[in-house]
């Protein structure tokens, strides 16, 4: 779980860094002000103090509007007290346990492992001239660096199966 509360936040903080490699996931995400959603989830998951040190961590990092997506009341009852071991699943399948940079992607589907717990989960991900996807949410910010790590901004909240 620390390593997945480490590139969570990661994703979240690398966002607002820029290229500076100054600031962690979580100090990045703060920054970017486009996270706070991402980030009171990894605070009810109890994550935080993961993402922000280790590494290196790839982190998916799904904005706010993407969370707001999600149908009405999840996000919520995500947040309960009885639900972090589901919140933990959900954040830890957008962490990837090393760096993975867009220039490292093929022009294909590639699957890489993440760190959720629970048994082997890959996520898909597509490099094409449209750009990249990643278990059918598209990058809309990539390569964003920390001093842990690497975080893609996606525009959808992935749901891992069960």
């Amino acid at each position: 779980m620390t390593r997945i509360a480490v590139a969570f936040l990661a994703a979240g903080m690398t966002f607002a860094a820029s290229s500076a490699n100054s600031a962690n996931i979580v100090e990045t995400a703060q920054q970017a002000g486009s996270f706070k959603t991402l980030l009171a989830a990894a605070q009810a998951a109890g994550l935080v103090d993961a993402l922000s040190g280790g590494g290196p961590l790839t982190v998916f990092a799904p904005t706010d509007e993407a969370f707001a997506a999600l149908p009405a009341g999840t996000v919520e009852n995500l947040l309960k007290p009885e639900n972090k071991d589901q919140l933990v699943a959900i954040l830890s399948y957008h962490v990837v346990g090393r760096e993975l940079t867009s220039t490292m992607l093929p022009g294909r589907t590639i699957h890489v492992r993440t760190i959720k717990s629970g048994g082997d989960r890959t996520l898909a991900v597509s490099k094409s001239g449209a750009g990249v996807t990643v278990d059918g949410a598209n990058v809309v910010s990539a390569d964003i660096r920390t001093d842990n790590g690497v975080i893609h901004v996606i525009d959808k909240v992935m749901l891992p199966s069960s």
